[in-house]
């Protein structure tokens, strides 16, 4: 579904289903995990938290 080029800001990290899509992104350039959920013409996207109610950060490094 989401294609992935070296430019590319978001990466897929995790992917389950065909037709009820569920990813999980992150954002190469802050490390910030997203969850996106899809389910035919409908989809969201939405920061994953932790416990204390903080974005769940990957800790990246990319050369710009």
């Amino acid at each position: 579904m989401f294609g992935s080029k070296n430019n590319d800001r978001f990466e897929t990290v995790y992917s389950q289903g065909t037709v009820n899509t569920r990813q999980i992104l992150v954002d190469k350039k802050t490390g910030v995990n997203y969850l996106f959920t899809c389910s035919g013409n409908a989809g969201g996207l939405t920061p994953l938290l932790d416990e204390d109610g903080k974005p769940v950060i990957t800790p990246m490094y990319y050369k710009e």
